[in-house]
């Protein structure tokens, strides 16, 4: 057999047996020279940026705990998903900034930039984060507003006289 050219049933067959390629190799980890895994995230119009290195497990938002940025336990519930998934809830600290949009997008922004950072920490985990959905940017955003009706799909009230 030349050149992997197949030219009768013997040749499939010689084919069939050998191997594979290997499977992809895992991907390298990527931290800067102070031990952090940076990453961006972006939901609705906020965008997060945001480290994670080794350490307790305290969560800082724009230079707050967590528990003061974000008030509402779901807000809190939504950026830590990607660290319990992971099982890392109380080995990380993450430290982020976030900008734009309302809470609720914020929340979302720092959950995505976390999940990203946390695949460059730890490579092993990004099957984990990805089946969980983490990784994938949720690009839903707000429909403008179109001219000649009161909001993006909404009409005027129609009045016969």
């Amino acid at each position: 057999m030349s050149d992997n050219t197949l030219t009768d049933l013997a040749d499939l067959s010689v084919a069939a047996e050998t191997p594979a390629a290997p499977a992809a190799p895992l991907r390298e980890k990527e931290v800067d020279a102070q031990g952090r895994a940076y990453a961006t995230g972006r939901r609705k119009d906020a965008i997060s940026r945001v480290w994670v290195k080794r350490g307790k497990g305290k969560i800082t938002v724009n230079g707050k705990p967590i528990e003061t940025y974000f008030a509402r336990p779901v807000l809190r519930m939504i950026v830590q998903q990607p660290l319990v998934t992971a099982a890392r809830l109380s080995e990380l600290d993450v430290e982020c900034t976030v900008v734009g949009g309302g809470l609720s997008g914020q929340a979302g922004a720092v959950r995505h930039g976390l999940a990203r950072a946390l695949t460059y920490f730890e490579p092993g985990l990004r099957g984990a984060l990805k089946k969980g959905g983490f990784l994938t940017r949720d690009s839903r955003a707000v429909e403008r507003k179109k001219y000649g009706r009161a909001k993006a799909r909404r009409r005027f009230q129609f009045s016969k006289r």
